[in-house]
């Protein structure tokens, strides 16, 4: 999933859409998304027992599973 269709995603959900960043990393097995939202916003991105998060990884496992990639969602509580 390039990193402006997450990005997307998330700032549709958060109160501060212009606090959303996203970053990528390139590891040896994997390619992770390390999403940086508001302090405010970071309930609505992890979710109630964090249903919205394992929503976001699963889209990145399905869409990396199509790519033939490994795509991981680390979200960063600054």
């Amino acid at each position: 999933m390039p990193k402006s269709q997450l990005e997307g995603l998330i700032r549709r959900m958060v109160d501060e859409p212009d606090e959303v960043q996203v970053d990528v990393f390139e590891t040896s097995e994997s390619t992770v998304f390390e999403a940086r939202v508001a302090v405010d916003d970071l309930g609505k991105i992890i979710g109630r027992q964090g249903r919205t998060a394992r929503a976001f990884r699963s889209l990145l496992a399905e869409r990396g599973a199509r790519d033939g990639e490994r795509y991981e969602l680390e979200i960063v509580d600054d």
